[in-house]
């Protein structure tokens, strides 16, 4: 693309992986204020910096932004420090699960508000004009940032220098988490609402976590499990890291995973039967062809000399695309919205779809199904091993069972 407008977080997360990009900030737009935090838990005891670089060394880092949480950790001469990438609801990992987040937030009340201690700010963040460098050099761009003319006048080019530290001290609670014999990983999005009927039917009352009602920490009558509502792409990997000993994810996150890790210590126990979505492989409209064999055939022909493929299934589409015996081929990985690549950003779209609505509207048709996907229940092998949890992981592998039938 020529131009764009996307928040200053993502921006300088880019840059920061690629500081030689093509990628140039051309204005702030003046709306979206927010910014890029560091954040831990007041029940970690840390109220400030000092507090956390004398905490010690292997320190776990939880974000969306895995590039700006690199350069945060080596700024600080940490030593020992792991970065876990996750997709989303970063604030819910600290301190079980990570020793900090970076995060964005709207301002330090929204993380007081969920308990989390605001320990550098390392961004602030607004919606910004960006444009490719050589697009401003051999394109004339003038009609389009006429329209921003304004604002380029006052042009103020945010940087990723690190504003002050904000200490506060507050007593520390002993944290329940890791007092539970058993962790489950929730969903939030479009799985929370078939998720919480679910748990409802088969007699789990979770306060907390409803169609209407989303508490990333909710609580159970059951003492010994502990809850927390993250993203379905991030529970595979969590359960395997331990940090959780089952889940309720998609078989489609599940195969992701393991396609990219087969030797993954996560396993399927139940196969839950709702949310069902079709993972599809869909082509423009106007492609002359009908099935993966004619997509095969176009590129070996020499029609299509590179296939362009839109996925946020990468480990999917890649496989796929080997067993099929699809060379050569670049997979474009996405964050949603994968539909509108097509045709003119890329070729094929390995997607997930319910209805088909949206493909047809996006004039896109389906040319292969690759598997079916269902709401399905994992687990860490190490913890179905484990005597003293093996017992209450059966207990809710049988309460899950009933509503099956």
């Amino acid at each position: 693309y020529d131009l764009g407008i996307c928040g200053l977080d993502w921006v300088e997360e880019l840059l920061a992986r690629y500081p030689a990009s093509a990628l140039v900030k051309i204005a702030s737009l003046n709306y979206g204020e927010g910014g890029v935090y560091a954040v831990a838990s007041y029940q970690a005891g840390i109220s400030n910096l000092d507090g956390l670089l004398a905490k010690g060394n292997n320190w776990r880092i939880v974000s969306e932004y895995p590039n700006l949480a690199q350069v945060f950790a080596l700024n600080l001469r940490m030593k020992d420090f792991k970065i876990f990438p996750v997709w989303g609801a970063a604030e819910v990992y600290p301190p079980d699960s990570a020793d900090l987040a970076i995060l964005w937030a709207r301002n330090e009340n929204e993380i007081k508000e969920q308990s989390l201690v605001p320990l550098m700010k390392l961004l602030p963040v607004t919606a910004f004009l960006i444009a490719n460098r050589e697009s401003l050099e051999n394109k004339d761009l003038s009609q389009i940032l006429s329209c921003f003319s304004n604002i380029i006048a006052s042009r103020n080019n945010v940087v990723t220098s690190p504003s002050k530290v904000i200490a506060r001290s507050e007593a520390t609670k002993q944290s329940h988490w890791q007092a539970k014999e058993i962790k489950l990983a929730l969903p939030d999005g479009h799985q929370q609402p078939p998720t919480a009927q679910f748990l409802k039917r088969v007699g789990l009352n979770i306060q907390g976590y409803t169609e209407e009602v989303l508490n990333r920490r909710p609580s159970s009558d059951l003492d010994w499990l502990g809850i927390k509502v993250i993203r379905p792409q991030d529970m595979p990997l969590q359960v395997a890291n331990g940090n959780f000993d089952l889940a309720i994810t998609g078989k489609d996150w599940l195969l992701e995973h393991l396609y990219r890790f087969p030797s993954s210590p996560v396993k399927e126990l139940l196969d839950l039967g709702f949310g069902m979505v079709k993972i599809v492989a869909a082509v423009s409209q106007d492609m002359p062809i009908t099935d993966i064999d004619d997509l095969r055939s176009l590129i070996q022909g020499g029609k299509l000399t590179l296939l362009r493929v839109a996925s946020e299934y990468v480990n999917i589409a890649d496989k796929y695309l080997r067993d099929n015996y699809i060379n050569p081929y670049k997979v474009i990985p996405t964050l949603g919205a994968s539909e509108v690549f097509l045709p003119e950003d890329a070729d094929l779209l390995i997607d997930n779809t319910q209805t088909g609505k949206t493909l047809a509207q996006h004039d896109l048709k389906v040319i292969d199904v690759l598997f079916k996907s269902t709401a399905c229940l994992i687990g860490n092998k190490g913890s179905l091993d484990f005597s003293g949890k093996k017992e209450r992981i059966e207990f809710l592998i049988q309460t899950l069972r009933r509503g099956l039938s």
